[in-house]
């Protein structure tokens, strides 16, 4: 069936070739979906963005946890330096307590 009517609208249309003789430029890495800066992209695009915004919201993380860290250790030797004060002034007959 499909061979007669194939056989049948090719008879009734004259055979017309047609070729491009540019070919499409891009860029290597280009899918050929829209600009990372204009629309959604391709699922490509949206999965590598969201690979790399999950790695930096690991970084930050990890950078935050730090500072937290480092945060932790400056109270407690601030607080270590407060005691050591009380206890010299408490020493040389300051405060009584």
């Amino acid at each position: 069936m499909l061979r007669t009517t194939f056989t049948k609208t090719a008879a009734f249309r004259p055979l017309r070739a047609t070729f491009t003789t540019t070919a499409r430029a891009m860029a290597e890495g280009d899918t050929g979906a829209p600009p990372k800066t204009g629309g959604q992209g391709d699922a490509f695009q949206r999965r590598e963005r969201a690979n790399e915004d999950w790695a930096i919201r690991q970084r930050e993380k990890e950078k935050l946890l730090e500072l937290k860290k480092k945060l932790a250790e400056q109270q407690q030797h601030l607080q270590r330096l407060s005691d050591h004060i009380e206890e010299i002034t408490r020493d040389q007959g300051g405060e009584k307590n």
